[in-house]
């Protein structure tokens, strides 16, 4: 058994062979259509965002995608997104209220962008205004944690009636090393950081951030068919069961199921969480 599971985790989330959110949204939406633009400043590339179909359903999918190969990664900056992106996604979003559509995110960040371009634009406020979006918008919102969750720049994007995480992706506050670094004042730490900080799939589960846990076979850095076709049927159902509630409903369930966040059952009791 490896001295720090959780870090293990955190290396396959990070694999250079894990398939990115494009590549997932192509297998998953095969007629999906991109649209461009935040409308205030310029397109984000590291948010693709778009309309698609799902098994004959109309929906709406915004995917981080950190790209492939030095020159793609470099225009996708990583996958950190600007503000711009988060708008991008936000505009989204209200578009698809509007025309009835399921929203489907997909998060793969190491986070926000911190550049001063990105504050100078409204960085923190385009991650605040994507927060009260989501929780008002009058349809299902269905969340995949694909590899890496980092911070507010998943969070951005990351607010729905059901989230489905794979089992090797990881999702926190903040990257192992820079917990290490506030920590332990050593970010080659990591590793010892990441058994603290409960990012691994099954850990959240157990504290109810989230909702299935999408099995992954050997890997999806091996063989992401397996995995696909897992989060496929568990997509498939959480859409037919989410389009049966009342819009009322499904908003007081999803912030009922925020406020509750950190709280979780040990022993048959209920503990919160200390910060």
């Amino acid at each position: 058994m490896a001295k720090h599971p959780a870090w293990e985790k955190v290396k396959l989330a990070r694999h250079p062979q894990r398939p990115t959110g494009k590549k997932l949204v192509q297998a998953l939406f095969p007629d999906f259509i991109e649209l461009s633009g935040d409308r205030l400043f310029r397109d984000d590339s590291a948010i693709v965002a778009g309309i698609a179909t799902f098994h004959g359903m109309p929906v709406t999918v915004i995917a981080e995608e950190k790209g492939i190969g030095t020159e793609d990664k470099i225009q996708r900056n990583f996958g950190m997104p600007h503000p711009e992106g988060y708008r991008k996604a936000r505009r989204l979003m209200m578009q698809a209220e509007k025309f009835n559509r399921p929203i489907i995110t997909i998060i793969d960040t190491p986070g926000a962008y911190p550049g001063i371009g990105a504050e100078e634009r409204g960085q923190a406020q385009a991650i605040a205004e994507n927060l009260k979006t989501m929780m008002a918008l009058r349809t299902p919102i269905i969340v995949i944690v694909l590899s890496e969750g980092g911070s507010g720049g998943a969070l951005a994007i990351g607010v729905g009636d059901e989230l489905l995480m794979f089992e090797n992706a990881v999702y926190s506050i903040i990257s192992p090393e820079g917990f290490a670094s506030i920590v332990y004042k050593d970010s080659t730490r990591a590793d010892e950081a990441a058994e603290l900080m409960k990012l691994t799939a099954a850990d959240l589960k157990k504290l109810k951030v989230i909702d299935h846990v999408i099995k992954e076979g050997p890997g999806l850095h091996v063989d992401p068919d397996i995995g696909f076709e897992h989060v496929r049927e568990r997509l498939l159902d959480s859409l037919h069961k989410l389009d049966q509630v009342n819009p009322d409903k499904m908003l007081e369930k999803r912030y009922q199921k925020f406020r509750r966040m950190g709280v979780f059952e040990e022993e048959g009791d209920i503990h919160e969480t200390q910060d």
